[in-house]
């Protein structure tokens, strides 16, 4: 029985994003990530296999509902032998960010709550500002309206 050409099984960039409604440079930018890989033809072109198509997918998914890339390429790392995802891994998954989600939720919640105050007073750096000191962190150790002297400290590491 004949072999079917390895060119059938992949895709070029273009046919890539064509199907998954990616821009070619997210799909670049999700390569350089390690969310995706690609192998390259003697012309130096890029070559998906078709399970790049639902590695896609996932990553859109993940990012629509506010996951960080670093957090998808990690879940995406602990596939055996990094395989696609399907439905029980994103279940899965989808169970464990959603106390990230929940958390972010009401973070969010937070701010569109007070953000009517903090327009009003226009400083941004009160003791109670729950913009620039959520839940009053840094009103037990100084008050007023300053800078903190550690955030304005460049990083010498």
């Amino acid at each position: 029985m004949p072999q079917i050409p390895q060119t059938l099984h992949e895709l070029t960039v273009g046919q890539l994003s064509a199907r998954s409604g990616a821009a070619v440079s997210a799909l670049h930018f999700y390569e350089s990530k390690g969310l995706i890989t690609s192998r390259r033809t003697s012309g130096n072109q890029r070559r998906y296999t078709r399970d790049a198509l639902r590695r896609v997918a996932f990553v859109r998914a993940a990012q629509r509902v506010g996951i960080p890339l670093a957090t998808i390429r990690d879940a995406l790392a602990e596939l055996p032998e990094e395989r696609t995802p399907n439905r029980d891994d994103w279940a899965r998954l989808s169970r464990a960010w959603r106390a990230e989600l929940d958390e972010r939720i009401k973070q969010l919640g937070r701010l569109r709550d007070h953000l009517t105050d903090c327009i009003g007073c226009g400083c941004l750096s009160l003791e109670t500002c729950v913009l620039s000191n959520p839940d009053d962190i840094t009103g037990t150790r100084m008050a007023g309206s300053r800078l903190m002297p550690e955030l304005m400290a460049p990083d010498r590491s």
